[in-house]
């Protein structure tokens, strides 16, 4: 009877193990490196207005100085859009939602406080990333003395709506506002995308921080990329990185100094702030630079777009 007892809760022992195993979720499939033939345009692709390689921001503050408000579209290429708004403190960006499309923003200096439906209030500063998903009511007001800076960044031609309690801005050309009902849902967050980030505060709590995904949805996606020179191996300068060959791939630098090296242009580094562009079909190399640690916020078009490599050389 014992001897029977001590089978039965081995096997019921093995037959739980098992099940708890098998309810494990499968391992992500590894990369398998693969050569093929792309197709890659025998002229290096070229840049269409308002799209540069290199937008500096003293060049922008040299423009607006003397402006206590201002914006300037960055990128705007029928996918994406990127602006930057400096705004005096005391200004506010009233109530507001976009029905399909996701905004979120870097910014640069100042502190604002956001309101996002849903979620308590957020003091963003320097450093700082905000996520705002879809349908979802949101507001922004620079606070502090001091101006604020933001990098603000949604899918291209995305529409806003203002809930009719609040009196609309004037509207575009050849628009007007009418009244509507919209059966929205806020939208939720998830393992990719957080309401608020300080790269700064993440790194001091954390000395190993690389950064992460911070905006993924099937419009776009934006990856914070931390880290410092003295951690990558020596530079190769006959190194050109990779292509895309859907998609073009802009950065903000968040942070320290980013090296550039883009396919027939001379390699230049970007400071904190500035805002770099590349078409796709270009080869392009990045790399911190520097003594200090040193971000990069990469923004593409397609979410997990493949990265088109020079063939390994046999060993």
């Amino acid at each position: 009877m014992r001897k029977t007892l001590a089978v039965a809760i081995v096997g019921l022992i093995a037959g739980c193990a098992f099940t708890a195993f098998a309810q494990q979720p499968a391992a992500a499939p590894r990369p398998v490196p693969t050569n093929a033939w792309a197709p890659k345009p025998a002229k290096t692709p070229g840049y269409v207005p308002p799209q540069r390689p290199w937008v500096k921001l003293a060049e922008l503050r040299a423009r607006h100085k003397g402006q206590a408000n201002w914006h300037e579209v960055l990128v705007d290429d029928g996918r994406l859009t990127a602006e930057y708004f400096f705004a005096a403190s005391g200004t506010k960006v009233g109530q507001r939602l976009h029905p399909d499309t996701r905004e979120w923003f870097a910014v640069v200096e100042g502190e604002v406080r956001v309101e996002i439906e849903g979620q308590e209030p957020i003091t963003a500063t320097r450093g700082s990333l905000v996520n705002i998903p879809r349908q979802t009511i949101y507001s922004v007001e620079t606070i502090g003395t001091a101006p604020s800076l933001r990098f603000v960044v949604n899918v291209a031609r995305a529409k806003t709506l203002f809930p009719q309690e609040v009196t609309p801005p004037a509207p575009a050309a050849g628009t007007a506002w009418v009244p509507v009902t919209i059966n929205r849902t806020p939208g939720r967050y998830d393992e990719f995308n957080q309401p608020h980030l300080n790269i700064h505060e993440a790194a001091a709590k954390n000395e190993k921080y690389a950064g992460g995904r911070f905006v993924r949805d099937d419009k776009s996606e934006m990856l914070v990329l931390y880290g410092h020179e003295k951690n990558m191996p020596p530079l190769d300068p006959l190194d050109k990185g990779h292509f895309h060959a859907e998609s073009a791939e802009f950065w903000l630098v968040f942070t320290g100094k980013i090296r550039y090296a883009f396919e027939a242009q001379q390699p230049f580094v970007a400071s904190e702030g500035d805002v770099v562009y590349v078409p796709a079909n270009t080869w392009h190399a990045t790399r911190y630079t520097g003594a200090d640690p040193s971000c990069r916020l990469s923004i593409t078009e397609y979410v997990g777009n493949a990265l088109l490599l020079e063939p390994r050389k046999p060993q």
